[in-house]
């Protein structure tokens, strides 16, 4: 079912780019087709999407799970009173 729908919403290159990206990153390729057909159920698409209209939600898609790494640094306070122990 999956598939019928996608090639009802994906012109043939979107398909094949869709294709390439589930070689690659299936979990990528899942969430936009999740995506895809989501819309397509609501009445959102208004025709065959092109290999471009597949790229800007790809990268829609990309924005949305993209992950923030944050770095903390804990810097620890060292006393330099090592020569004053040399007694």
């Amino acid at each position: 079912m999956r598939n019928t729908i996608l090639a009802q919403v994906l012109d043939q290159f979107a398909r094949a780019r869709l294709s390439n990206l589930a070689l690659v990153k299936p979990e990528k390729a899942k969430a936009v087709e999740n995506y895809l057909i989501q819309m397509a159920r609501f009445g959102q698409l208004g025709g065959k999407i092109s290999e471009s209209g597949l790229i800007e939600i790809l990268e829609k898609v990309s924005q949305q799970t993209e992950k923030k790494t944050t770095v903390k640094f804990n810097r620890r306070k060292v006393m330099d009173s090592d020569d004053e122990d040399d007694d």
